[in-house]
C-alpha cells in the first residue's frame, strides 16, 4: 500500500516555471516507477512523464520534453516535476501516480492544480 501526496501547483504566468513534489508513505518507495498526470477541464487524464523504479529511466509526453523534468529522491520518497516555460495549455489539476515494478498505476494521490494565465 503506497500514500501519495501531491504539493506544489498554484497560479503562475506563462513563462514561469514551478516544481511539483509527490511524497510518498508506506513501504517500498524504491520498487515503484513513478509517473505524473494530468487532466485539464474536459478532457481525459493524459500522461505527462514517469521515471522507473530500477534504472531511473524517464519518459515525456510530447508536449513537455523539453520543458519538464521528472526525477526522485528514494531516501526521501518524493517525486517531483519541475516544469518550466509553462503555457496555459499546462493548465490541468496534476495527479503522481505510482506502478509497483513498471505494471499498471495503482495508486495515486489527490491531484494539486496548475494554472498558467496568458
Amino acid at each position: 500500500q503506497v500514500q501519495l501526496v501531491e504539493s506544489g501547483g498554484g497560479l503562475v504566468q506563462a513563462g514561469d516555471s514551478l516544481r511539483l513534489s509527490c511524497a510518498a508513505s508506506g513501504r517500498s518507495f524504491m520498487s515503484y516507477t513513478m509517473g505524473w498526470f494530468r487532466q485539464a477541464p474536459g478532457k481525459e487524464r493524459e500522461f505527462v512523464a514517469s521515471i522507473t523504479w530500477n534504472f531511473g529511466r524517464t519518459y515525456y509526453a510530447d508536449s513537455v520534453k523539453g520543458r519538464f523534468t521528472i526525477s526522485r529522491d528514494n531516501a526521501q520518497n518524493t517525486v517531483y516535476l519541475q516544469m518550466n516555460s509553462l503555457k496555459p495549455e499546462d493548465t490541468a489539476v496534476y495527479y503522481c501516480g505510482a506502478a509497483l515494478r513498471n505494471t499498471k498505476y495503482d495508486y495515486w494521490g489527490q491531484g494539486t492544480p496548475v494554472t498558467v494565465s496568458s
